[in-house]
């Protein structure tokens, strides 16, 4: 009598579905880089949602206010002169689309860093960079006045001038200037 054979896997029996043979057939090269993509997504938009990130892409000044930071630069520019004629996007923002998209993905994403990991300064400075961006758009908003004494365009910005703001710090965030608190300094 022959001994009974043990019947062979079927080519699709459910053993060769599991995970492992599932990871042994992506790889885990693929499967890493799947993961850690997930994981900088999932953060990436917890922290969009949580930092209100979709206010960022409006025109309301009260959108730079979600920093507590910012609360003193928002009362103060609610008083200002130029409330009623300029929002922070006016004065802190290249006036061409793309040079406005590039600094505020970049003011946007070292503000984000530096708010999360809490280190900056209190009360913030504004960046040397920042700071021609500010005189380009004031340069740019007040060419009629300006364009006899300096060179006016937002692109060519002298940095050895007065800046318009030295002497006109009131100008967008009322009695800023008096409570000394950072418009003359700035960092880099």
């Amino acid at each position: 009598m022959a001994e009974p054979v043990a019947p062979s896997p079927a080519p699709d029996s459910p053993r060769k579905h599991g995970l492992g043979t599932a990871i042994a057939r992506i790889g885990l090269l693929p499967l890493a880089i799947a993961l850690v993509f997930g994981i900088l997504g999932g953060v990436g938009a917890f922290t969009f949602g949580y930092g209100k990130g979709w206010a960022y892409l409006t025109n309301d000044p009260a959108a730079c206010a979600n920093c507590h930071v910012m609360q003193e630069h928002y009362d103060t520019w609610q008083g200002s002169s130029h409330k009623h004629v300029a929002t922070c996007n006016d004065c802190h923002l290249p006036h061409n689309l793309p040079g406005k998209m590039y600094v505020k993905s970049d003011n946007g994403f070292w503000h984000s860093l530096a708010f999360t990991t809490g280190d900056y300064h209190d009360p913030i400075q504004i960046k040397k960079r920042n700071r021609k961006v500010t005189q380009g758009a004031c340069l740019s908003c007040h060419d009629d006045i300006v364009h006899q004494m300096v060179a006016v365009g937002a692109d060519d910005v002298d940095e050895e001038a007065p800046s318009c703001i030295h002497c006109h710090s009131d100008v967008g965030h009322a009695h800023k200037a008096r409570s000394g608190r950072g418009n003359d300094r700035f960092t880099e």
